[in-house]
C-alpha cells in the first residue's frame, strides 16, 4: 500500500471513532437530537445547502476575506518585522506598542472598526489582517534575529555584498520561521473571522453561526462549524505542502 494512502488511513482514526460515537449516542438516545443532531443530520444540512447555492455563496464569501486579510496582515507583518529586526532603533520604537496591541482581544476591536468603517467588507478584512499580523511578525522578528552571527560573518570574508548576504544567508537561515509564522497567523485568521462575521454580516459562514442561533437550528450551527475545520485544514494543507517544498534542503529527523 503506498504511504500517503497509510498516512491517510492514520489520520481517519480519530475523526471516524468521533464521528461513530457521536452518530451511536444520538440515535440511541444518550443525548437529544434537537440539542446535539447527529452526524448524518449535519452532512444532509450541507448537502441541502449545496443545492440550493447557499453553500458556496457563504464559503465563497469567508474565504475571500480570509485570502484578503492574510495577504495584508502577512505584507505589513513582514515588512514591519523585518524592520524590527535588523534595526535596534525600530525595535525600540515600534515592538512595545505592537506587544501591548497583541494583548487586546479580537472582540475589542469589532465595534471600533465598525464605526471607522462601516458592517462592510473593510472592517472585516481588517480585523483578520490584524489576527494574521501578530504571529507573523513574532516569528519575522525571531526568525531573522536568531539567526547566527558567524554565518554572516563567514559570508563577509567571503566578499558577500549586503544584499548577497541577505539573499543567501538570512532569508534561507529565518524561513523556517516565517512560514511557521504563516501558518500560525491562518489559523488564527480563521479565528478572527468568526469574530468579524458574527457581527454585521448577511453572508459568511459566521453569519450561518448566528442565523443557527437565532433560528433554534443547531444543525445550521453545527454545519458551520464543521465547514470552519474543513476550510482551515484544507488552507493549513496548502501552506504545509509549500513549507515542504520551500525547506526540502532541511535535513529532519523523521520517526
Amino acid at each position: 500500500m503506498p504511504s500517503f494512502l497509510k498516512t491517510a488511513g492514520l489520520a481517519l482514526i480519530v475523526p471516524l471513532l468521533i464521528l461513530a460515537l457521536w452518530e451511536g449516542a444520538t440515535r440511541f438516545g444518550l443525548v437529544a437530537g434537537n440539542q446535539l443532531p447527529a452526524p448524518s443530520a449535519v452532512v444532509g444540512t450541507i448537502w441541502g445547502m449545496a443545492q440550493d447555492g447557499s453553500l458556496w455563496t457563504h464559503m465563497g464569501i469567508t474565504m475571500y476575506r480570509i485570502l484578503w486579510g492574510f495577504f495584508w496582515g502577512t505584507a505589513a507583518a513582514a515588512a514591519l518585522g523585518a524592520l524590527v529586526a535588523v534595526s535596534k532603533k525600530a525595535e525600540v520604537l515600534f515592538d512595545p506598542t505592537v506587544q501591548a496591541i497583541r494583548a487586546i482581544p479580537s472582540l475589542a476591536w469589532v465595534p471600533l472598526f465598525i464605526l471607522w468603517f462601516g458592517i462592510g467588507e473593510p472592517s472585516k478584512v481588517t480585523l483578520i489582517a490584524l489576527g494574521v499580523f501578530f504571529p507573523v511578525y513574532l516569528n519575522v522578528v525571531g526568525g531573522i534575529q536568531s539567526v547566527d552571527r558567524k554565518l554572516v560573518e563567514v559570508g563577509r570574508a567571503y566578499g558577500l555584498s549586503q544584499l548577497q548576504i541577505i539573499r543567501r544567508i538570512i532569508l534561507p537561515a529565518s524561513m523556517p520561521s516565517f512560514l511557521t509564522g504563516l501558518r500560525s497567523g491562518l489559523g488564527l485568521g480563521w479565528m478572527f473571522v468568526v469574530a468579524a462575521e458574527l457581527l454585521g454580516a448577511s453572508e459568511g459562514l459566521g453569519y450561518l453561526l448566528v442565523l443557527g442561533q437565532n433560528t433554534s437550528a443547531p444543525a445550521v450551527i453545527l454545519a458551520s462549524i464543521v465547514l470552519f475545520a474543513f476550510l482551515g485544514k484544507t488552507t493549513d494543507y496548502v501552506l504545509k505542502k509549500i513549507q515542504t517544498r520551500v525547506l526540502h534542503w532541511q535535513d529532519n529527523v523523521k520517526t
